[in-house]
């Protein structure tokens, strides 16, 4: 049987560094860069927001990745919900791609959707398979 939850784990890990790197970015485009004044007044709008809102789900998103993986490896959920979980949580991670192509390639929404829809269905995929799990007496 694969590990499926192993893969969850190593990609959440490395989405969550860039997104974290990304965060550093924010910080110095907010409280050192020339311009902060401009950055600062504009943070609620537009490009701004959006960068912000990219920053928080990739490391959310990254976050619920490296969990459904621990899960998959630790607890009884059967290898073919198991792999279809650990796919759709991974294909979750292009919600916080799709913001930030959005903004920076002016690239539609699609992965926003895709992303969004992914990860709502893998989390839910997940309850329902540890509801259906026999989980050993002791």
């Amino acid at each position: 049987m694969k590990n499926y939850g192993k893969t969850n784990i190593v990609a959440g890990l490395l989405f969550m560094g860039g997104f974290m790197l990304y965060g550093f970015i924010l910080i110095y485009m907010r409280d050192f860069a020339p311009g902060k004044e401009e950055w600062i007044a504009n943070s609620n709008v537009g490009t701004h927001f959006e960068a912000r809102l990219a920053h928080v789900h990739g490391n959310l998103f990254a976050f619920i990745n490296i969990m459904i993986g621990y899960l998959l490896l630790k607890l009884p959920v059967a290898a073919s919900s198991a792999k279809w979980i650990s796919y759709t949580g991974l294909l979750g991670m292009a919600m916080p791609l799709g913001i930030t192509a959005e903004f920076l390639f002016g690239l539609p929404f699609y992965l926003v959707l895709v992303g969004a829809i992914s990860i709502i269905t893998s989390i839910i995929w997940l309850a329902i398979a540890l509801a259906k799990a026999k989980f050993p007496v002791k």
